[in-house]
């Protein structure tokens, strides 16, 4: 599968088709994104929304937010999806390497993503990269709606 990763700075109908595909893949209760909301997320100067594509269509996306902190530039790799058509081959991977990639150019002192324990693959697949679990409690408040 010849696959190669860029990045997207618009919002396209392809774009909100596969985020259409791949959203549902990674949560069950992420709401379905329509044009805006792909609009502003991909025009956000926090993001850097990378895509995997190949000559047919898109086959995953990874977020990458870079955020100027006292403590210096943090990034975050967010919402790594890879189409379930295309998993195995490396997808994941390609994607992560060049947000490592883009995050080192910009001066990003870390890079942390969150990953739940039975994702057991992809766990594997960020301790492979260099990603070391971390000990550390995640607080997360949720709005209603």
């Amino acid at each position: 599968m010849d696959v190669h990763v860029e990045i997207t700075r618009a919002a396209t109908p392809e774009l909100v088709e596969a985020f259409g595909r791949l959203l549902p893949q990674l949560s069950s209760t992420a709401k379905p994104l329509d044009f805006e909301a792909v609009e502003r997320m991909v025009t956000c100067d926090a993001n850097t929304v990378l895509v995997a594509r190949t000559s047919k269509a898109i086959v995953g996306t990874l977020t990458l937010v870079l955020l100027p902190l006292p403590s210096g530039v943090r990034g975050r790799v967010e919402d790594v999806v890879v189409d379930s058509s295309a998993r195995g081959r490396g997808v994941a991977g390609l994607l992560i390497q060049e947000a490592l990639r883009i995050a080192e150019q910009a001066g990003a002192r870390t890079v942390d993503l969150t990953s739940r324990p039975d994702r057991a693959a992809a766990n594997r697949l960020y301790e492979r990269l260099g990603f070391q679990a971390r000990q550390s409690t995640v607080f997360r408040f949720a709005f209603d709606g």
